[in-house]
Parts: C-alpha cells; structure tokens; sequence
C-alpha cells in the first residue's frame, strides 16, 4: 500500500543503506531495491520465519539485500551484528500482509476455520487462545478496550466467558461468531465486520505490537544518518497517533517554560517532517484494495547528530 509514495520518500541516496523493518511479502523491499539499482544496499526485517522465506525467494534476483529474522524494534542490535553505525532510511508498514491474513494459518482472519493463534513470531509463548480462553472478563475486557477501542468492550468479554464455559473457544471463525451475536442486527451489515476490532486487539496483545514501535521509536534518532528518512505505514490510530507524537516531538525545539530569560534545556530539532498531515492513499488504490482505505503514512528526515 502506498508504495510509490512511500519509497519516493525513503530513498534519497541511491548508494545508501536501508531498512526495510516489515518486509513481509517483499512488495516495498522490491520497488526500494528498483530504486537502489544495485548502488546501495538494502536490509529486510520480519519476525516471522514464514515472510522472511517468502521474501528471500521473491527477492533473490538481488545481490544488494540482506535478511534478518528479526523485530524492528531490535534495529539497533541487527546493525550492530552487521557492523552498522547508522542507516539512510527504515520503512516500517505496520499492517498485516496478505500471506499472514489468508495462508498462514493462525487465526487472523475472523473469516477463516482456523486456530485462534495469531503470533507472528510463532515461537512466543503466547497466543491469542489463551487470552480468549483463559483471561478473566474484566483483563479481556481491558485489552479489547484498550488496544481494539472497542466500545462494546464489556458486553464482548462477557459473551466470550459465557460462550467458553460451555466449551473452549478454538477458531477463529468461532471467536467471530461469538462477537457478532452480540452486535445489534443494524450493525451487522456495515462495512466492518463486529469482530474487526476484537480481532485487532487480540493481535496486539499477543504480538506486544505497541510496546514494539514505542521502544523502535525511542531507539532510531540515534541508529539514522543526517538526512536519513523514516518511513511509517499505520493502519489504526493507537499506532498513527504514537508516530505522529514522536515526528512532532523531534521537530520541536526549545521547550523550556515561556517565562524563562533564555533556553536552558538546550533541545535541537532532531527530525523533521515532510509534510505535516499524514498522507492517505488516493481512491483508485483503495477501490483495488480495500483495505488500503485506513492507511496513514508519515514520513520525516534526520536533520543533525
């Protein structure tokens, strides 16, 4: 989604070194490498061993591409195994790939008979079965609210205990229908699906998906070149509006109260951004993917070290 743009604004040096931190399928990593032409060198990130596979093979015509099993957040230990000091652009797409949604198995899709795992790492622990199953209603109820801004949070946690203590809730199809019975019949037909934001939360609990971009974005002011671009795909606004906070907050300077005869914090501008507003795809990409519709992408560029 937004691949044009987005990697019109990562690659600035065609000799430089990038990242691609979600390389998924390869869709973003292949128009970077396009661009690059050999003269630069790129770096392709995903916890999943599944995508890492999938991307070596869509990408193996290119010399110039490293992969790494690996979360973004650990950006900064990748480049030190890689004898690294800094890096000239990281892209980060923080949506679920099309493989994850429909082959992988795990439980993504509320659509799909499949077990209600979804880890993207499927070496952790833990699974969206045990939050589901084991949890008492009112942590269920927590994260649902707090990671799905799930307004009926309470009345899904209740139906989902209630549903389990029949007997275990083991699909994901199964998960979807117990949230849907306790949407009224006018929203059942809307665009979203009720479950969508039972799912999302879900997701995000297992894969600890905010804690991730909170420690990725205190880590990359230090591991980007000056000039350096970082590059953000979001789709739903826990995610958009922590990326939007940390571009505005590098942006700013002095911050020491108005009262004060001169600055003593001495606070630089570290980033800055490219545009202001975040960037949304234009309506003949979301007609084609629909899913497209709630991407925001923002990007900013290293001004000093």
């Amino acid at each position: 989604m937004l691949v044009r743009e987005a990697v019109a604004c990562l690659v600035h040096l065609p000799h430089g070194t990038y990242v691609d931190g979600t390389a998924g399928l390869g869709g973003h990593s292949a128009a970077i490498l396009d661009e690059l032409a050999g003269k630069g060198q790129l770096i392709c990130l995903d916890r999943d061993p599944e995508a890492v596979r999938w991307c070596q093979e869509r990408l193996s015509p290119f010399s110039n591409v490293r992969f790494v099993r690996a979360n973004f957040a650990d950006l900064d230990e990748v480049m030190k195994d890689l004898g690294l000091e800094e890096v000239d652009g990281v892209l980060l797409d923080l949506g679920m790939s099309s493989y994850q949604l429909e082959k992988s198995g795990r439980g993504f899709s509320f659509s799909r008979e499949e077990p209600l795992d979804m880890r993207m790492n499927p070496e952790n622990e833990l699974t969206a079965h045990h939050l589901v199953n084991d949890l008492p209603a009112e942590e269920l109820e927590d994260i649902l609210r707090s990671y799905g801004e799930e307004k009926r949070a309470r009345t899904i946690a209740k139906a989902v205990v209630r549903s389990r203590a029949k007997s275990p809730i083991e699909t994901a199809s199964q998960l979807a229908g117990v949230v849907e019975a306790t949407s009224p019949v006018s929203r059942q037909y809307r665009r979203r699906h009720p479950a969508t934001r039972t799912f999302q939360a879900l997701r995000i609990a297992v894969n600890r998906e905010l804690q991730s971009l909170d420690r990725f974005l205190d880590k990359i002011p230090s591991l980007m070149a000056t000039g350096g671009r970082l590059v953000v795909l979001s789709y739903h606004s826990l995610e958009d509006r922590r990326v939007k906070q940390a571009m505005m907050g590098w942006e700013r300077t002095c911050t020491c109260p108005p009262d004060f005869p001169r600055c003593v914090c001495g606070k630089v501008p570290l980033y800055r951004r490219l545009f202001k507003k975040g960037l949304k795809p234009d309506p003949t990409e979301i007609e084609n993917n629909p899913r497209a519709r709630s991407a925001v992408m923002r990007a900013a560029e290293r001004v000093m070290l």
